[in-house]
């Protein structure tokens, strides 16, 4: 332990000694956050010069100690709450009366650390230097931190210096980085909020919200890598899902018309600034619809995002040197038209090998296994992508890229897909469903070629699937969202790991 850790032992033993318990039982009850207080204290001068304070007259409030100074036989302290911070000012005659007052020397200025956890009562009023505070009337320990924080320092200007900011102790100590850096907290904040919106919305247009497995025998629904795993008693591979499509497939096949799932979803992959093995996915699917209405729907979720997040209930959203508008009609460009845009290369007439050629020219990273349709994919994300900004519809792929995907209506060899691009990232990714078996099952078999050919993310042959889609599934639009990807787009992240709260990291040596 360190020198420190070892002397706020020894300040536990001696509040126990002195029969404090510095983790009690009982119940505080809280009746006031520091951010209301600031907000909403009034006051008024009377006549006679005194001032009347008009509201919080008495509050009760809990959080960290995260300042302290001694003022005479008075000590002004910070008190972070969930809310934000707020100043506590203690006189001695009134913690500690009459003969007590040896117990202000010994508990309040030598037992108290920063960090600890305290419950206080009193009464709200202004400072002489026009402060709001709280005027302590009755101080409790709640709980005492044996660790010290990170001594993050802020001067009158509000300027941070020597700030907790080194991303593997902040992602392995979220519960530091959220008390030293308490203005992360509206990431997450923003991230509950645009959850309940998404909820509301699809509530509101009918869908059911359900839950499908997780332990899965087949993977499928994307193409990804899965993580495997063993049942014992059945004596079987099963696999953590990579997408639950196929199961939320099943339910419209069974009569519901309208279904939703957020839960998490894991893919055996690389780690990297927009991928976490494990992560949060919005998946629906609506009977007797198709993709353009899918793109319609789709526009006015985000436009209700943006304004449930957003403090003035606008649509804008600043992303970096950019500012994105959440409002519709969104941009709508094939892929194949895209590419041409910022390449000049035809895909759709282009060969497997003149593909490989460009790509190889281009210095886009390929191997052996990749067939036209992964080609025409990296052109795409090297090419293209980082050039869609404000929310764009890319629509129409080619059938090989889209193996649950219903044949386009009146373009031969594309599907009736869509993916949202914003800001340089795909944020969503969408299809009129194929709903015709036998056309479903030919897919399937030219995924297991890719698969013969070294494609770990080639989906696996589904005959329960197929045996439901024989059964007669109604024409169904379908799409998902990334909920991590969509708090980095509406918060200003460009790192996942500042999404998630607790991001998976190597163990420490």
């Amino acid at each position: 332990m360190t020198e420190q850790e070892i002397l706020r032992r020894e300040a536990l033993h001696k509040l126990r000694e002195l029969g404090i318990d510095p983790y009690p039982a009982e119940m505080f009850e809280v009746t006031a956050h520091a951010t209301d207080i600031l907000a909403n204290y009034q006051e008024e001068v009377l006549e006679d010069g005194s001032k009347n304070r008009l509201n919080f007259q008495q509050v009760a409030l809990a959080g960290r100690i995260m300042a302290a100074r001694e003022a005479g036989k008075a000590m002004f302290m910070n008190l972070q709450d969930s809310s934000g911070r707020i100043q506590l000012y203690l006189r001695r005659e009134e913690i500690c009366p009459g003969e007590d007052a040896t117990l202000w020397d010994m508990v309040i200025k030598k037992l108290l650390d920063l960090g600890d956890y305290v419950g206080v009562r009193g009464y709200a009023f202004k400072t002489k230097t026009g402060e709001v505070s709280v005027h302590v009337q009755e101080f409790r320990f709640l709980a005492k931190s044996l660790r010290p924080l990170p001594t993050v320092k802020r001067d009158a200007e509000g300027h941070v210096f020597d700030a907790f900011t080194d991303p593997e102790q902040r992602y392995r100590m979220r519960y530091v980085d959220l008390t030293v850096n308490p203005e992360l907290r509206d990431i997450f904040i923003k991230r509950s909020k645009m959850i309940k919106t998404i909820r509301a919305y699809l509530d509101e247009l009918g869908l059911l919200e359900v839950e499908t497995p997780i332990l899965q025998p087949i993977h499928g629904g994307a193409a990804a890598r899965p993580f495997k795993s063993h049942h014992n008693t059945l004596d079987m591979p099963l696999y953590l899902r990579i997408a639950n499509e196929l199961y939320l497939k099943r339910l419209i096949v069974g009569g519901f018309e309208g279904v939703y799932e957020l839960g998490k979803m894991f893919r055996n992959e690389g780690m990297d600034r927009t991928h976490n093995p494990e992560f949060s996915m919005l998946e629906f699917y609506v009977a007797y619809k198709d993709y353009f209405w899918l793109m319609d729907v789709t526009e006015q979720m985000f436009e209700r995002i943006a304004r449930a997040i957003s403090a003035d209930g606008g649509t804008r959203v600043p992303a970096g040197e950019h500012e994105l508008e959440f409002a519709g009609p969104y941009t709508r460009l094939t892929m194949f038209d895209a590419i041409h845009q910022y390449t000049g290369l035809n895909v759709e007439t282009a060969t497997e090998e003149q593909l490989r050629t460009y790509c190889k020219i281009q210095g886009i990273d390929i191997d052996p296994t990749m067939g036209k349709a992964k080609l025409i994919d990296e052109i795409f994300g090297e090419k293209v992508e980082p050039n869609l900004i404000q929310p764009t519809f890319l629509i129409d792929y080619p059938i090989e890229m889209s193996p649950l995907t219903k044949k386009h209506r009146s373009k031969p060899g594309l599907v009736e897909r869509f993916e949202l691009f914003v800001n340089g990232k795909e944020v969503g990714n969408a299809y009129s469903e194929l709903n015709d078996p036998i056309d479903q099952r030919e897919r399937f078999e030219d995924q297991l070629g890719l698969a013969e050919r070294g494609d770990e993310e080639a989906m696996a042959m589904d005959e329960d699937f197929l045996r439901a889609l024989e059964y007669g599934m109604p024409p169904t639009a379908g799409i998902g969202f990334g909920i991590d990807r969509l708090t980095m787009l509406f918060t200003g992240q460009r790192s996942i790991q500042e999404v998630l709260f607790f991001p998976q990291m190597r163990p420490e040596v």
